[in-house]
């Protein structure tokens, strides 16, 4: 339990990447757009945000009446690396003491996780304005609020962060990375609406995929220009890749980094706008050299190896990137598969049993499989279990004997 324990420490402790403020204002603001009732008469729940630092906390709370919340729960992780460092809302604004809303060195003594319960927000001190030094206040006095220590450590996944999640009724925070799948698994257990923040590779992941499948998750309205920038705190700075750290301002870009929610917002309703597969051949740039699309040697699919170039007059099955999610929408296409990884049984009985093509490891080396044994085993083939006998495990596509990366298998509605 020790080395559980600690190494569950050691990947939180490398997973804390914090969110600007502008990149939460802009996405919610996505919904809004779409349905300015989005978060009216709803509790919020940021289940991974110390009240003291967040930006999650710090953006709901000074919006809570103009989104017409019902409550705001906010609980963090104990201990937090950067008390008092990101966001403002300090320990001396509980001393009486005046509450400093910009950044700050000195640190407050963090030895337990704390939760927060808005359930009222006003101009306490009718200065004329309403602030976080009204909240400091009100929390203060216990104003219809409260404040107060976990009993835990502050983990999602414990007794009494689960209780405050069945109270509410979505769930907005950027969840550790590494333990993505149970906290995505955890959401859909206890069917709550959310927008959280991931890597965009876990859509490949067996527990993500599905649901994405399903249209009961997919991408929010994403980061500006896809780029997504995060501080850290000064001691978990490591060697990142070259252009990823910013020492000047402490930030880290990723550009594999979404939100992923299931609540509607108005971009997943725009279709694509398509050209025919012979005006794609001859007008687009990123076709130059095709004289035709390319087929898959193990997948009954089209390669489509860019998103505006899915050709508009094409019926069958097509092979797009991860991308093509940034600009799905639900009404133009539908997902029935992607090509498999590791066996996961993704493809929907799209796979090619004529290919022979497994691609077992040898040696650190992909080898075409050898010939599948004859066998009256049942050829049907099922989304959830689609293993050839004979054959290791399924992999990516190829073409002409190269293989190509993961892609999502879709198809036009009609």
């Amino acid at each position: 339990m020790a080395n559980h324990n600690l190494t569950s420490a050691k990947k939180a402790k490398n997973d804390e990447f914090y969110t600007q403020y502008p990149d939460i204002q802009k996405e919610i603001g996505a919904y809004l757009m779409y349905n300015p009732d989005t978060f009216r008469g709803k509790v919020v729940y940021c289940n991974c945000d110390d009240p003291f630092e967040s930006n999650f906390f710090k953006y709901f709370v000074l919006n809570f009446k103009r989104l017409g919340l019902k409550k705001l729960i906010t609980t963090s992780y104990k201990p937090s690396p950067v008390a008092n460092t990101e966001v403002q809302l300090t320990i001396d604004a509980f001393n009486g003491e005046k509450l400093q809303e910009k950044t700050v060195e000195k640190g407050r003594p963090k030895v337990t996780a704390n939760k927060f319960i808005i359930s009222e927000v006003s101009d306490y001190d009718e200065d004329g304005q309403f602030n976080l030094e009204d909240i400091a206040q009100q929390l203060k006095a216990n104003k219809n609020n409260e404040w107060a220590p976990l009993e835990g450590d502050g983990d999602f996944r414990s007794e009494e962060c689960i209780e405050l999640l069945k109270q509410a009724d979505i769930v907005v925070t950027n969840p550790p990375f590494s333990l993505f799948r149970e906290y995505v698994a955890q959401l859909v257990e206890h069917g709550k609406k959310f927008l959280i923040i991931g890597n965009l590779n876990a859509i490949t992941y067996k527990e993500i995929f599905p649901l994405v499948k399903g249209n009961k998750l997919w991408l929010g309205n994403g980061f500006h220009a896809g780029n997504a920038y995060f501080s850290v705190p000064k001691e978990n700075v490591r060697d990142f890749a070259s252009g990823v750290y910013d020492e000047s301002t402490g930030l880290v870009k990723f550009r594999n980094v979404n939100w992923f929610t299931n609540l509607d917002h108005a971009r997943r309703h725009q279709p694509l706008q398509l050209m025919t597969m012979a005006d794609n051949l001859k007008f687009n740039k990123k076709m130059k050299n095709k004289t035709a699309y390319d087929r898959y040697d193990n997948y009954d699919a089209l390669e489509v190896p860019f998103t505006d170039a899915i050709p508009s007059d094409y019926d069958g099955v097509m092979g797009v990137p991860i991308s093509f999610l940034g600009k799905y929408s639900p009404d133009q296409f539908e997902i029935i598969g992607a090509t498999e990884s590791e066996g996961r049984g993704f493809s929907n009985g799209l796979w090619n049993e004529k290919s022979k093509i497994s691609q077992p490891l040898v040696e650190r080396e992909r080898e075409r499989e050898r010939e599948r044994e004859s066998s009256s085993a049942s050829t049907s083939v099922s989304s959830s279990s689609i293993r050839i006998p004979g054959h290791d495990k399924y992999d990516r596509p190829y073409i002409s004997g190269k293989r190509l990366y993961f892609r999502l298998l879709i198809r036009r509605k009609k």
